[in-house]
């Protein structure tokens, strides 16, 4: 059986300054259903997320360039990998959410903190601790109550993309853990592979497409764009970069544990900025994924 690297306890300052970045990333990912709703339809969804990695893909191949050069092929094929993954996710993301209600969709992409350490302790044959599991289980019946507001629906094909989607995120941090070929590469170099393997993807589904993305874009007006450009740099660039920066320096639980917070911070955006409400659930949800945050962060160490 393989092995693989169990990070260190880390000391609390430490923990805190590999925690908040990853902590941002979950609170612009909860931002960006706001943008994203605002710049995409149905039959754009392969336009603008071409255009959303396209954005940033030449500006980071400039700055990594020479640490592009130092990749091996094993590093480069591994990245190419992780890119792979990385257009699954967002193409099961984006057409789930088009095809399933927000609540819905809030919930089962939450699924991922529990996904993440069942399926680490499967890998690595070694169980969570209770305590990390309990925590975690409190922060999805937090974002259940935080969800409540809009109500269910029938279960329906978009639900199903983002379960499918909850399972491609889980696979995509643990990969980003075991692919020993990318361990000791410099993380902005395999950013710069990863999202240039999903643009990739893009470009040749959207080829087959109605929409192009260039005809998408010369329709874009200065709200648009500067939603495309919230989601190119902050949640897509910076995003990434955190999680493969942080994977290495804490587990991959941990990591999933806070990007799993990314519902409270969607409710967050559409209180403050879509004039969104809460009830008294969602407000007792809200607290609850702190609460389980806080708590599954020290059962993992």
């Amino acid at each position: 059986m393989s092995s693989i690297a169990v990070p260190r306890p880390l000391a609390p300052r430490r923990a805190w300054l590999t925690d908040l970045p990853v902590l941002l990333v979950a609170v612009v990912w909860g931002a960006s259903y706001l943008a994203a709703k605002d710049i995409t339809t149905a039959r754009t969804v392969l336009a603008v997320l071409v255009l959303r990695f396209a954005v940033v893909l030449p500006v980071l191949a400039v700055v990594a360039r020479r640490s592009l050069r130092a990749l091996t092929a094993a590093q480069w094929r591994g990245a190419a990998l992780l890119g792979l993954i990385l257009g699954g996710i967002f193409l099961l993301e984006t057409y789930g959410v088009v095809q399933t209600s927000a609540t819905n969709a809030g919930l089962i992409i939450s699924l991922t903190m529990i996904f993440t350490p069942l399926a680490e302790a499967a890998v690595t044959r070694v169980r969570p601790p209770r305590a990390f599991l309990a925590a975690a289980g409190l922060s999805v019946l937090g974002v259940v109550l935080l969800t409540q507001g809009g109500g269910f629906t029938r279960p329906s094909l978009g639900d199903l993309l983002m379960l499918l989607a909850a399972l491609a995120r889980t696979v995509h941090v643990l990969a980003m853990s075991r692919i020993k070929a990318v361990r000791g590469a410099d993380a902005l170099s395999l950013t710069t592979v990863q999202l240039g393997a999903a643009v990739a993807v893009f470009a040749v589904l959207s080829a087959g497409a109605g929409t192009t993305p260039w005809g998408t874009a010369a329709g874009f007006g200065a709200r648009e764009w500067a939603g495309l450009l919230f989601l190119s740099v902050c949640c897509t660039l910076f995003a990434f970069f955190v999680q493969m920066w942080a994977v290495r320096r804490t587990s991959p639980s941990r990591v999933s544990l806070l990007l799993g917070t990314e519902p409270l911070w969607a409710a967050a955006a559409g209180i403050a900025l879509g004039g969104e409400r809460l009830g008294a659930l969602g407000l007792a949800g809200g607290a609850l994924v702190l609460v389980g945050t806080a708590w599954g962060r020290r059962a993992a160490g």
